[in-house]
């Protein structure tokens, strides 16, 4: 396999892509919904079935494995991939969202930011350089430059401090990235729900040249229609041939949306922390499995999902593992709800090849809204 990181687009339909991202770990389908392993685990998972439901990537993230059990003992337990038992392609989050996240336990400046550990109160210290040199420690296939994230609304003065910032550090993030063949680093786009801020972080940083580029510091507080207002604004000044990411998103209806403008790559907790709560995604919708209707129903999530533990196991004993607190619940539901993002994935994918994305989109909403279990439940 060839050692060059590499985007190669096989089919588009208006302005969806679909492709494959070569790395020497293996492929990576396009559209790809990764997987959150943050600390170096799927919750609720085990490698080998997050790869069987059709994950060719997952992620993890650089400022949590930094604090435990550290960058230098993975990588001299032979790195990220052999710690966790993930031998395909892996990428990285900066640590730029735990500047925003954890923005009480941390102190920011020029430099970078120090952190106070929530797990034992010790100082840490993460700037561009730094982010760069665990990432490479981990062996990372993908790497993020590092950033600074804000939540919205914010005032546009402090949109634009933070993403002048995020451009300073991708710079020095750049200058640091350690070139090994065929790893890529990924610049990120910020200038929070301004469209001015976000065409000049795009092109600023088109012109440093990543492997690839994100879109960061959405999915954070803002509706649905500014995120995507900042995806049509920023995406179409993207070059073409490198993958674009949506950071952090998220719901299955922002997938579709966001692939629908040009969006190959996303990542988001939401399926394994909605099943650890509870919560199962389907064709019909979003089942709150805690709900008493559940609890005497022998139908199972999805009789014709190609997925065994969705079409299998019955919504009451689901209802009565969750109502029990039972770890099996959290197990089985986390699993459902993968394997219904994958699936969603490589439906999006088999529509845009076949140049029928809009009526694909329009039967996968209807689906969503043929079932009573659906939009109600899911405001519980």
């Amino acid at each position: 396999m060839t050692q060059e990181f590499h985007f190669d687009i096989a089919a588009t339909d208006s302005a969806a892509r679909t492709g494959v991202i070569t790395t020497p770990r293996g492929k990576i389908r396009t559209p790809a919904f990764m997987p959150v392993g943050t600390a170096a685990t799927v919750k609720a998972m085990h490698p080998e079935a997050v790869k069987a439901l059709g994950a060719d990537i997952v992620l993890s993230n650089t400022y949590h494995l930094m604090l435990r059990p550290g960058a230098e003992r993975i990588a001299a337990l032979g790195g990220l991939h052999q710690f966790m038992n993930w031998p395909g392609p892996i990428l990285t989050d900066s640590g730029g969202f735990q500047v925003m996240s954890l923005a009480k336990l941390r102190k920011l400046d020029e430099n970078g930011v120090t952190f106070q550990s929530h797990i034992d109160g010790a100082r840490h210290v993460l700037t561009p350089e730094r982010s760069m040199e665990i990432q490479d420690l981990l062996g990372a296939d993908i790497q993020m430059q590092f950033d600074e994230c804000v939540k919205l609304p914010c005032a546009e003065a402090e949109a634009r401090r933070a993403m002048l910032l995020s451009l300073r550090w991708a710079e020095r993030s750049k200058k640091a990235f350690a070139q090994k063949p065929g790893r890529a680093l990924f610049g990120i786009v910020q200038g929070g729900a301004s469209e001015a801020l976000r065409l000049e972080s795009a092109r600023a940083l088109v012109d440093m040249d990543f492997q690839g580029y994100a879109l960061g510091g959405l999915a954070v507080g803002e509706p649905q229609e500014v995120m995507l207002a900042m995806i049509d604004c920023a995406a179409p000044h993207l070059p073409t041939a490198k993958p674009r990411y949506l950071m952090g998103v998220g719901s299955p209806d922002d997938l579709v949306e966001s692939v629908r403008r040009g969006i190959d790559m996303f990542d988001c907790v939401m399926p394994t922390r909605a099943g650890r709560h509870g919560l199962a995604y389907t064709r019909a919708g979003k089942l709150n499995l805690r709900n008493a209707c559940h609890a005497d129903d022998p139908a199972p999530v999805d009789r014709e999902s190609a997925n065994a533990v969705t079409r299998t196991y019955s919504r009451a004993y689901l209802h009565h593992l969750v109502k029990s607190g039972e770890i099996l619940g959290m197990m089985l539901l986390t699993e459902i709800n993968l394997a219904y993002y994958q699936d969603l994935m490589a439906g999006l994918r088999a529509a845009i090849a076949a140049r029928r994305l809009d009526e694909f989109c329009a039967q996968t909403k209807e689906g969503w809204r043929g079932s009573d279990a659906g939009t109600q439940e899911a405001e519980d």
